[in-house]
């Protein structure tokens, strides 16, 4: 069964709902320039009061890696997401199991993905304004083959009525959704992450 990932969570409230609602993992943004942005203080305290077995992801974009790792260490994050244009000799300084975000524009673009040794890799559209949280997806057909080079987190427009459809034609591990189930930037809608879970894992 594909496992789940809400992203951008920014209060107690929406954390315990998601993982009522089945979220194997949550998504805590460190990117002054995204509406999702939580303090390192923020995101410990939500994550303090998560039950065992959810896995806490920390998403930075370019940050200096004493950052990234005194971050990681506050607030216990499972994983640590890269979102940015990081190095894959950036990556192996991180501390925590690393997701490397790959932002596609076409086949071509996951040709880089052979140069790194990380636990997975989130597939997200491309963009020139912004590194994620667009709303937008991409051609999946772009994604058929990214397999091969690790477990794929498909991200990038997913949303209740689509994320099926994606499931089924990319098989990922796991899909990443923020905007697609949001009331506003930062806060979730309960009824569209529901559906967005029960639709992704087929129930």
């Amino acid at each position: 069964m594909v496992r789940v990932k809400i992203c951008g969570i920014t209060n107690v409230d929406d954390a315990l709902m998601a993982v009522a609602a089945g979220a194997d993992a949550l998504g805590f943004v460190f990117y002054d320039k995204s509406p999702r942005c939580v303090s390192p203080g923020q995101a410990a305290d939500i994550i303090g009061v998560l039950p065992p077995f959810v896995q806490a992801v920390g998403l930075f974009v370019n940050a200096d890696i004493d950052f990234v790792n005194a971050t990681a260490d506050r607030c216990r994050f499972d994983i640590v997401q890269l979102h940015g244009e990081e190095s894959p000799e950036y990556c192996n300084l991180v501390t925590r199991r690393v997701l490397k975000a790959i932002r596609i524009k076409d086949s071509e673009s996951l040709a880089p993905m052979g140069d790194y040794r990380v636990a997975g890799f989130l597939l997200d559209a491309w963009s020139p304004t912004a590194y994620g949280g667009t709303g937008h997806p991409f051609n999946w057909d772009a994604a058929q083959g990214a397999g091969k080079y690790g477990p794929i987190i498909l991200a990038g427009g997913l949303s209740p009525d689509n994320v099926r459809q994606a499931v089924e034609l990319v098989m990922p591990y796991a899909v990443d959704v923020s905007s697609g189930v949001e009331v506003s930037p930062g806060r979730k809608d309960p009824d569209k992450v529901r559906e967005f879970i029960r639709r992704a894992k087929g129930m």
